[in-house]
């Protein structure tokens, strides 16, 4: 009997500790607010029952995982409650504070994003606060402002290294203050990322240590942006999209260690004037009638542009004007004219990537003609082409099944990978394809791409597990294409060449078969 009863006692005990802890974490659950609401070490259990951990080391690992797995952790362990009160990272958005606006109406989601947020900030220490991302998903409205420079003012005064402020609804006014940034409180500033908001930076900010500036969407002057970089000498990378107020874009001589420039969008933009002595990236899209001084073009190894008529000016110019370039990207929705076949020569060009995509090309582009940037750069190693087309207007090789046309074949023994995207049955497609094969010693890897759904099942955030509908007249040139490939190409690939064609996914064979029912 005393063993029954030793035996029934400790049954009773291990149901009460389960039924404490179960208690425990459903009453963590049914909290409102953010995962920790509480500031009371008293009322916060360790539920880590093992050794504790040294507490750099446990601050450490809590700044590793991301925000909402580190306030959950915060609600479970006083270590990790005291850590969270020091947090370094901190990244604010719907996604990250769990708010889903299929769940809640927009006007609740906003307004449990900025209780949340404030509550957060409130309760931080500001020791230790190295990085603050601010991204407002919800309706955003002007009295809303209170918020936003409470918080940014918490962010700078505690020393901030990263700082992003990403207003996502269209239209929102909202407009940085930039005496935040008075008097050197910006001194530790090294990344500044701004988005959809007014930025008017009219006397000196104490920026000194700024090496990133990202401006997306936001309203400032040439001249105001001007102010801001003769203060700002260490910084490294300029990023400036959709500013459409700037008109003229003056980049100091005294920034010397600025080497990445990116311009793109900005409508009004007539002039790039550029005297920074080491920019060795250069990224440009928009109007191929900017004005384009980028001082001291010798160090350009890297240079991507999107815009009109870009392939012929890319063959025509750059070899002259930036003789040293290592990687190019040129993307162009309109040629008036084929790309020519000069002397001039990328002497050091690796890595080219050419993209004629959109509408229709009038008249129809003619692919042979860039294989003259296979003459002039006897260095090239990669070669990326996308050649995607909602309409095609070229020829098709098999409604002209004439000769096709060959070039003088100039031997090239360095480029060893090729990629087409978007191929179809072109017949100037196939006769710089078949150029390729014949003039390229040096080719290890082919691989051609037929049309393809912008979603495909493959895709890793694709729940359906089927790929987008893709038109049915696409649909019949990707099939063209394969066979073009399997005609004219495929006999002509060495043995040492590995020859990839990726045909129209399984997926459309039901809708190929319906369509042509109907």
């Amino acid at each position: 009997m005393s063993i029954q009863r030793q035996q029934d006692q400790e049954r009773r005990r291990r149901q009460a500790q389960i039924q404490a802890r179960d208690g425990f974490i459903a009453s963590q659950a049914k909290r409102k607010g953010s995962p920790c609401q509480r500031d009371d070490d008293s009322q916060v259990a360790d539920l880590h029952s093992g050794p504790s951990l040294p507490e750099d080391i446990c601050q450490h690992i809590h700044s590793l995982m991301p925000m909402r797995d580190a306030a959950r952790a915060a609600c479970a362990s006083r270590s990790f409650l005291h850590s969270w009160r020091c947090h370094p990272n901190l990244n604010f958005s719907n996604d990250t504070l769990g708010l889903i606006e299929n769940a809640c109406q927009k006007d609740e989601s906003a307004r449990l994003f900025y209780i949340k947020v404030d509550h957060i900030l409130k309760s931080h220490s500001g020791i230790g606060l190295k990085k603050l991302k601010i991204q407002i998903d919800s309706d955003y409205s002007a009295k809303d402002s209170c918020y936003l420079n409470k918080w940014l003012q918490k962010a700078v005064t505690t020393g901030i290294e990263e700082l992003t402020l990403i207003l996502v609804p269209f239209g929102a006014k909202y407009n940085f203050p930039c005496s935040l940034l008075l008097n050197g409180s910006g001194d530790s500033t090294r990344y500044l990322h701004l988005a959809r908001c007014s930025f008017h930076p009219k006397v000196t900010l104490g920026l000194r240590s700024l090496t990133r500036l990202h401006l997306c969407l936001v309203r400032i002057t040439g001249d105001e942006l001007g102010c801001l970089l003769s203060h700002s000498i260490a910084l490294e990378r300029l990023e400036l999209r959709c500013c459409d107020r700037i008109v003229c874009l003056k980049v100091p001589r005294l920034l010397q260690h600025l080497n990445y420039l990116e311009v793109s969008g900005c409508a009004k933009l007539k002039v790039i004037d550029n005297e920074a002595p080491n920019v060795s990236s250069f990224s440009y899209g928009g109007n191929i009638t900017v004005q384009l001084s980028l001082g001291e073009t010798l160090q350009m190894k890297s240079l991507s542009m999107s815009c009109c008529g870009s392939v012929f000016y890319a063959r025509a110019e750059l070899p002259s004007s930036m003789p040293n370039l290592e990687a190019l990207t040129v993307h162009s929705h309109t040629e008036r004219a084929y790309a020519p076949t000069l002397h001039s020569k990328f002497l050091y060009l690796r890595h080219l990537s050419i993209a004629l995509t959109g509408a229709p090309f009038s008249p129809a582009y003619d692919y042979l003609s860039l294989a003259s940037f296979f003459d002039a750069a006897p260095s090239l190693e990669t070669f990326n082409l996308n050649v995607w087309q909602r309409y095609m207007e070229n020829v098709s090789v098999f409604a002209d099944p004439a000769d096709l046309r060959q070039m003088q074949e100039l031997q090239h023994h360095n480029l060893r990978s090729v990629s087409i995207t978007g191929f179809s049955s072109a017949k100037s497609l196939i006769e710089l394809t078949c150029h390729v094969l014949r003039s390229v010693m040096s080719l290890e890897c082919l691989t051609l791409e037929a049309p393809q759904s912008c979603v495909r099942c493959s895709d890793r955030y694709n729940k359906s597990g089927k790929c987008s509908p893709l038109a049915r007249d696409l649909l019949m040139e990707g099939h063209r294409a394969v066979m073009a490939i399997r005609r004219y190409i495929e006999p002509g690939v060495p043995s040492t060449v590995k020859l990839h064609v990726l045909e129209p996914c399984s997926c459309h064979a039901v809708e190929l078969q319906m369509s042509c029912l109907s």
